[in-house]
């Protein structure tokens, strides 16, 4: 039997990414800024950090599958707030913590590598339909190894540059250089990751990619 395999466009991406991006990233930031303000910097932290575990748990209550996006997010939220806690909201380790979670998600992607089960793929899956057929071919498999490998490589590399400026840079000078690399060695990481997946999957038998 022949498998036809369409990737959505661009449009069909977005729309079923947006929830989950909400859902793991944005509703948090919002439930923290207004409980900096209604409940001060603790209250904050947990806030915001309840709100993943409430999401987790209501999916495991439901036996949804969980998000890629809404795991990773929790992870470096736990680790972010762990050591906010315990610094006693230091300004350092408050711009610390982001770099931190970032390496974390490096070591993610590149410990999912050797358990032979990338983290790319993962997180493919919250975004893409991906047909069980189509990720068990070894060529496809290949293709979402050397992505994890990428995204690990990107997620040390801004890791550790940005911690880097924070030691060496005025903290006014450090937001506006974080910002700028972070934003540069992400949208690399995406072109690239894009230009891969769409070049590898073109080349492993009739699967059409639809243009942008």
């Amino acid at each position: 039997m022949d498998h036809h395999f369409e990737l959505p466009r661009l449009r069909e991406l977005a729309r079923r990414s947006f929830p989950q991006i909400l859902e793991a990233m944005l509703v948090p930031l919002v439930l923290f800024y207004a409980a900096l303000w209604a409940l001060g910097p603790t209250g904050a932290i947990c806030a915001a950090l309840a709100w993943n575990y409430l999401a987790l748990l209501r999916r495991i209550w439901r036996r949804e599958r969980l998000p890629g996006v809404l795991l990773i997010a929790t992870l470096g939220l736990t680790a972010r707030s762990v050591l906010a806690l315990a610094s006693g909201n230091s300004l350092f380790v408050y711009f610390l913590q982001p770099s931190l979670a970032t390496a974390l998600l490096g070591g993610a992607f590149l410990l999912s590598v050797p358990l032979g089960r990338p983290l790319a793929e993962k997180l493919a899956h919250d975004f893409v339909p991906l047909p069980a057929w189509f990720v068990t071919r070894p060529r496809v498999h290949k293709l979402f190894v050397r992505i994890s490998l990428l995204w690990a490589l990107v997620s040390l590399a801004n890791a550790a540059g940005t911690i880097a400026l924070l030691v060496n840079v005025p903290i006014t000078t450090y937001l506006a250089a974080k910002t700028g690399l972070s934003a540069f060695l992400t949208l690399g990481g995406i072109v690239v990751s894009s230009w891969w997946f769409r070049r590898g999957i073109r080349h492993s038998e009739p699967v059409p990619v639809p243009a942008a």
